[in-house]
């Protein structure tokens, strides 16, 4: 299903100021918020669109990115992941960490580190005409985030593990009396996850993830075009806290072939072929993408841009065992140089044609001939 618009999710205006974005946010997920509607499916597929929004709209650059290309702006394959507040938190979290007032319940939660996926990556594949044709096996270079497998991802020394923020009591969160409420803001010492790490592992300095380089080998199957968009389930990059990997989308760009125009699946290409080819016929040997030569017959008195059809000699159709066609345009090339006995010979048919009665029509008699196709 299509993606709303993220104002009209919100119910604001696009020129809408900051302020008004997190008040309309905070009255609509205080409404939708699971904890407040348990086992209410829609409920909590329509708070994971409300914090998809705000988390695009609160942003002055991804903002500036969906005003001006729409969802594909902001999409993971644009390089611009959604992230923003967690839309799985709990309802004492929302009140705590957005609001600032979570402990009008009463209420004390210990957070801990939540996994989060990988984010997606993209790869732009550039193929010749020939490779996007037959098909090629390809070997990638992807740098990505991957799991430290020195501490397993985990952040700590081996032997050592997690210790709890003593700032904030494992809760995420100090809370400051302030009247009747209590205010609650995220802890500056855990950044909120409740927990610290006090022997951070050596290679990947406490984050859980380094920066690699993976040789990748993919294949690329017949018949893809520019555009075609490759998904390779699982080789994004690592997830924090145990969180799964993304996925990798190969984006296929064809260059521009020398001799043949893509249509789909269909070739086009031009040949040049000589007068007396074109008044006499011949047959011709016409290159194709199949690493072999095609017999072309012209049949006398062939007009240049005359158009011939040769099947199955173009592109394979992406996904199915069936191909293109191959259309070829002849052209009647005029010399422009010529020795003395071939301009003695042309004379020659030139003063046959005069004797002919064709050459007693007009020339507007003859462009009336040619324009009705008598």
């Amino acid at each position: 299903m299509d993606k709303r618009d993220y104002y009209e999710v919100l119910g604001i205006e696009r020129t809408a100021d900051l302020q008004a974005i997190k008040n309309a946010y905070r009255k609509l997920a205080l409404q939708y918020h699971p904890d407040r509607n348990p086992g209410d499916k829609e409920a909590e597929e329509k708070f994971k669109e409300l914090a998809e929004a705000y988390s695009v709209l609160s942003d002055d650059e991804k903002r500036a990115r969906y005003d001006r290309f729409g969802h594909a702006g902001v999409s993971a394959g644009a390089g611009v992941g959604f992230s923003g507040f967690d839309p799985f938190t709990t309802f004492e979290d929302l009140l705590g960490e957005f609001f600032g007032f979570g402990d009008i319940f009463g209420t004390t939660t210990r957070r801990r580190a939540r996994a989060r996926p990988g984010a997606d990556l993209r790869y732009d594949l550039e193929l010749t005409l020939e490779e996007a044709a037959q098909g090629i096996d390809k070997t990638l270079r992807i740098p990505r985030l991957e799991q430290c497998a020195y501490c397993q991802g985990t952040g700590t020394a081996p032997g050592t593990s997690v210790s709890v923020c003593t700032t904030c009591t494992g809760t995420g969160q100090v809370r400051y009396q302030q009247g009747f409420f209590t205010v609650a803001r995220t802890c500056n010492h855990c950044h909120g996850s409740g927990t610290v790490i006090k022997n951070p592992c050596a290679e990947c300095r406490g984050q859980g993830r380094v920066q690699r380089e993976k040789a990748l080998e993919v294949r690329i199957p017949p018949g893809v075009d520019t555009g075609s968009r490759l998904r390779i389930t699982g080789e994004g990059e690592a997830g924090a806290a145990g969180g799964g990997p993304g996925d990798l989308y190969v984006v296929i760009h064809v260059r521009d072939h020398e001799l043949f125009q893509r249509q789909g699946a269909d070739l086009s290409c031009t040949v040049p072929i000589t007068f007396s080819q074109a008044a006499l016929g011949a047959e011709l040997k016409i290159p194709t993408l199949l690493d072999s030569e095609e017999a072309l017959r012209i049949p006398p008195g062939t007009q240049s841009g005359t158009l011939f059809r040769l099947q199955g000699l173009g592109i394979p159709k992406l996904g199915r065992s069936s191909r293109g066609d191959l259309y070829v345009s002849v052209r009647v090339m005029t010399p422009t140089q010529l020795t003395r006995e071939q301009k003695r010979l042309l004379e020659e048919f030139a003063q046959l044609e005069g004797n002919s009665e064709e050459e007693e029509k007009s020339i507007l008699d003859k462009m009336k001939e040619m324009f009705s196709g008598e």
